[in-house]
């Protein structure tokens, strides 16, 4: 009988530091449509957190987002063959050195992207791509982004700019304010009540009582896309609101098939063109404080964890 290969891992455990504990796991077994990847670096997400090791089972591998090198190539004989350098998205497994991805949810990078950069963008780049797109961003339209010194905000910021919006970005201090301009945005605020005109379009990852505040600064026929809501508080949401303004709110899904956006993802990475927003960038043993301080708010961007001895 062969015997399994086992590879390291950061497994849920909440009795550790961090509930994440470096172990040794069975390599995983890749499905028809699906490639084996060597992980050189994965990054953390504000909304895996929470989600994974709290309610994910003791021993599970967390992590969506990771990048590296295509060590098997699908059974299918579809997507990149082995050697290939690429940046993959999936809903558990990226916190390994051994990682399978489906063909259809992974990119080959560029050269001149490095794999901590493009550990940075696959869930944070792909919401803000999509939820741009969901709410049908126009030129000139105003559009504001709650939470812009997030991972998602980061990307929203630099995506809005880039379809001719003008951009307000909303902060919860003005020190998370810093370098947002240089991204693209045209006014920096920490509070609705700072804004100078209607909006015409809203990406919300705070929710609230700032989801229910901005609505009554949205412009006629408005609309707001619900991606998250790390305030961790009920929105006290005025239904008339809503219907007084014509608006549209959204609750915002990722949909599936992430092949090609995350390709011209990394090629306006490549090209200089958006900057992904690694805040830090640490070996993976220290997973516990670098989510201590994403869920603190002591980083701008993402927090990156690159894998090694």
């Amino acid at each position: 009988m062969r015997r399994l290969s086992s590879m390291r891992a950061l497994v849920v455990d909440r009795e550790a530091p961090g509930r994440l504990r470096l172990t040794t796991v069975p390599d995983p077994v890749p499905g028809p449509g699906e490639v084996l990847v060597r992980v050189h670096a994965t990054s953390l997400n504000y909304g895996e957190i929470p989600t994974d090791l709290n309610t994910a089972p003791e021993g599970a591998v967390p992590g969506w987002d990771a990048a590296g090198v295509v060590e098997r190539a699908a059974p299918s004989g579809g997507g990149p063959a082995p050697g290939a350098r690429v940046v993959t998205w999936g809903r558990s497994g990226g916190w390994a050195e051994l990682r399978t991805a489906r063909v259809d949810d992974l990119a080959v990078l560029p050269s001149g992207v490095s794999f901590a950069q493009a550990a940075a963008v696959p869930v944070a780049g792909l919401t803000a791509l999509r939820s741009l797109r969901q709410a049908g961003v126009m030129p000139g339209q105003r559009v504001a982004i709650t939470g812009a010194s997030g991972g998602v905000g980061h990307f929203a910021v630099q995506l809005a700019r880039r379809l001719g919006a003008e951009v307000y970005a909303l902060v919860g201090n003005p020190a998370r304010g810093a370098g947002l301009v240089e991204l693209g945005a045209h006014h920096v605020l920490v509070a609705p009540r700072e804004l100078d005109a209607p909006l015409d379009v809203v990406l919300d990852n705070v929710g609230g009582p700032q989801l229910a505040e901005i609505l009554g600064h949205m412009a006629q026929g408005g609309t707001v896309v619900s991606i998250g809501a790390t305030s961790w508080q009920d929105t006290p949401l005025a239904p008339y609101q809503l219907v007084k303004g014509e608006l549209r709110l959204i609750g915002f899904q990722p949909g599936d098939g992430f092949a090609a956006d995350l390709s011209h993802l990394v090629g306006l990475v490549a090209a200089g063109q958006l900057d992904p927003g690694a805040g830090s960038v640490t070996p993976w043993h220290e997973a516990g404080s670098a989510i201590d301080d994403l869920l603190a708010r002591r980083l701008r961007g993402k927090a990156v964890l690159t894998l090694g001895p």
